[in-house]
């Protein structure tokens, strides 16, 4: 029980964190002023001690809003507005993708993200030989300004989020970003939405890379200083964690391996000479949620309370928005079966609800038919669907942190904090992320959780409904979206006209403009935009690139 001094402070705490909120819904309305179950029980903004007396294990629990954010980054959360409903989505030509995101978008979506072919993702034009086979294929193909025109031909992206999933040539995609929107008449100053441009973890754990880290993390760098300046509505990264937990991690390393790359791009913007409060604001994070329920719900709330741990003592930030984390999620693409397809849905459900009750600020739900292709126009709305019925049919986002005060959740958030920070201590004992990549450890700790687990589904310890249990003959999927190869012979013309039509003049000169402010220090973002300008190709800016920064390497880890 609490004593009359405890009880208190918790009350005074409590009014001003009510008054807070208070403020905050002044300025920004609740979507309905009427919360409640289906039995009609009416439901708390959030649930605090004082809610059930006595209950104190919740003394340090603290409240929704407030440092160090292990309920969520906003008093309100989804009272106030649904998280972003942002599916992923690209494939074969620009044109053919702009309609896939004029169909989501008349379903309900609320923010694009754009998914790029492997020749984009690695900065090679649709023509150079080793695109062939894979122009179109995991995304839509990117050559130039001309295709980023088509791409979003209708759509005002002065009044659409838009995230690009887009790594090593990140900065020549946001350059035609930006383009495109200036000849729609978008000022940048208007722009919102988010790049990747996650080096760190290509090298640890997918493999899309183009330059040594070094150089990579001046890039990275350099748009971190252009956009606080120019786009300073844009997220300039998304520090992803997705793509080392669909390599094979735990939660744990997700976390502690995510939040590791974080902080070596901090540190490299503050050596850049950025003061930390000018771009920590715009930092924003990317998560896998994965079928242990409980578990992902406790890893997103350790990650916030470490990161604004990490933010505040290691780096002297001081805005609050400094300390946040502030994340998108995308459920597993690791988790989907080609056997059973239809179970997917449900895998996809239960991931995505543990993302909301975890407090995501944006959610990809994937689609049931991805274990074979790219998604159809049906499962891709059976996906959506998914998201819109947690939001407006659950009730789970009436309330603040739902879970908060679980003996379990705590429990589980306290354990992950630890674990994870046992890694990042690691991690800082061989020099921080890079030297751990290059050092092939990080890797390595990727490949042995990978192993273990894949040997725990072969004997069946860890079960998978539907493919080493409950099985059961079946029909193939059908009707699955191909892209034909007819794409790379259309994008090979484009090409060709582009490059007959254009001032190849100004495009030379832009690109040996680039060249001698890639051999010395300027920012790099103005050269690359007036490449773009020109309509020189993301190949040819690439390679002009590659011509002083070389190439990377993987470190082996056998």
């Amino acid at each position: 029980m609490y004593d009359a001094k405890r009880l208190k402070e918790i009350e005074e705490a409590s009014a001003a964190w009510a008054k807070k909120t208070a403020e905050l819904l002044e300025r920004r309305p609740e979507r309905d002023k009427t919360f409640q179950t289906l039995s009609e029980i009416p439901v708390g903004r959030c649930y605090t001690p004082l809610s059930q007396a006595g209950l104190d294990y919740l003394e340090d629990l603290g409240f929704p809003g407030s440092h160090p954010y292990t309920r969520g980054v906003q008093p309100t959360m989804y009272r106030g507005r649904f998280w972003t409903m942002r599916q992923y989505a690209g494939f074969a030509s620009a044109e053919e993708s702009n309609k896939r995101y004029k169909y989501l978008l008349k379903q309900g979506q609320t923010g694009l993200s754009v998914a790029f072919d492997l020749p984009t993702q690695i900065g090679y034009d649709s023509d150079h030989p080793l695109a062939q086979g894979e122009v179109g294929k995991v995304g839509v193909a990117i050559d130039s300004l001309m295709d980023m025109e088509a791409l979003f031909d209708g759509i005002p992206l002065n009044r659409v989020s838009t995230s690009m999933t887009i790594n090593a040539p990140a900065a020549v995609l946001l350059a035609m970003y930006v383009e495109t929107a200036a000849k729609q008449g978008a000022s940048p100053e208007t722009l919102k939405g988010t790049i990747q441009n996650d080096i760190l973890k290509e090298y640890a754990a997918r493999g899309t890379y183009i330059f040594p880290p070094a150089p990579s993390m001046r890039i990275i760098t350099d748009i971190f200083a252009f956009c606080s300046q120019y786009i300073p509505r844009w997220n300039t990264i998304s520090i992803s964690g997705y793509h080392i937990r669909e390599a094979g991690s735990t939660a744990v390393q997700e976390v502690a391996f995510t939040l590791a790359n974080g902080i070596a791009y901090v540190e490299a913007a503050l050596r850049a000479g950025l003061k930390v409060d000018d771009f920590a604001p715009r930092l924003s994070f990317f998560f896998n949620a994965h079928m242990d329920f409980f578990e992902e719900i406790a890893k997103f709330r350790a990650a916030r309370r470490l990161w604004a741990r990490i933010m505040k003592e290691r780096f002297g930030a001081k805005l609050p928005k400094s300390l946040m984390l502030r994340f998108h999620t995308q459920t597993a693409g690791c988790t989907l079966t080609a056997q059973q397809p239809q179970n997917n849905v449900m895998r996809v459900t239960l991931q995505a609800l543990s993302a909301v009750l975890g407090g995501t600020q944006s959610l990809h739900t994937n689609s049931m038919d991805e274990a074979f292709s790219l998604p159809s126009e049906d499962a891709v709305q059976i996906a959506l669907r998914t998201q819109q019925i947690i939001a407006f049919e659950s009730g789970v986002p009436n309330t603040v942190d739902p879970l908060g005060g679980s003996f379990y959740v705590e429990c589980l958030t306290d354990e992950i904090v630890q674990r994870a920070q046992t890694y990042l201590d690691q991690i800082d004992e061989q020099g921080g992320a890079v030297a751990a990549i290059e050092q092939g450890f990080i890797q390595k700790e990727i490949q042995e959780s990978a192993y273990a687990y894949q040997r725990a589904v072969e004997s069946g310890r860890q079960v998978v409904v539907g493919l080493n249990k409950f099985k059961q003959d079946e029909a193939p999927l059908r009707n699955f979206l191909r892209v034909e190869p007819a794409v790379k012979e259309s994008q090979e013309a484009k090409l060709e006209q582009l490059k007959a039509r254009r001032d190849n003049t100004a495009v030379r000169g832009a690109l040996e403009k680039l060249k001698g402010c890639a051999q010395g220090t300027d920012n790099l973002m103005p050269p690359i935009m007036e490449a773009v300008k020109c309509y020189a190709t993301l190949g040819e800016i690439c390679d002009t690139l590659r011509a002083v920064f070389g190439e990377y390497t993987a470190v082996s880890t056998l």
